[in-house]
């Protein structure tokens, strides 16, 4: 493992533990040459995952394109980012469980909507709003009724 801070190409593990409810292994390592500590994740490779645009394009599955997604929903608001990367643990899980090669934008748009509901319902609206690409005011209406009418039941 090649050290971040120094480039050299010789470090140690100093300790290893499972992390993420076992599905992956969180390793302490030190440089050889500079002794500066980092730490690094092991994970199981799996499944590629095609995602399916609107358009019909496939592209790679992105953990990252969900990341920032729910970073810009939730940024100023009271949303720890330990809480966000649990949702996108969560979302992930989802999608591998499906046992599917492919899955479409809009499953995964849904899922992280639904997400998003169940944790911060300005996050919600606004990934909503760029998510369903919100024509006008009415269309925004509409799905703010639909959220209150789901509080009120």
């Amino acid at each position: 493992m090649r050290c971040p801070y120094c480039g050299y190409y010789e470090t140690k593990v100093i300790d290893s533990r499972p992390a993420d409810e076992g599905t992956s292994i969180r390793r302490r390592r030190e440089c050889y040459d500079c002794s500066k500590r980092f730490t690094t994740y092991e994970k199981i490779e799996g499944i590629p995952l095609m995602v399916v645009k609107k358009d019909g394009r496939r592209e790679s599955y992105s953990r990252n394109k969900i990341i920032n997604g729910l970073i810009k929903a939730t940024e100023k608001r009271p949303v720890p980012m330990d809480r966000l990367m649990k949702m996108v643990d969560e979302i992930e899980k989802e999608l591998y469980n499906y046992m599917e090669k492919e899955v479409t934008s809009k499953w995964i748009g849904e899922i992280v909507m639904e997400k998003l509901k169940e944790t911060d319902e300005v996050a919600y609206v606004r990934f909503a709003s760029v998510y369903r690409q919100f024509k006008d005011i009415n269309t925004f209406m509409e799905e703010l009724s639909k959220l209150l009418e789901k509080d009120n039941t």
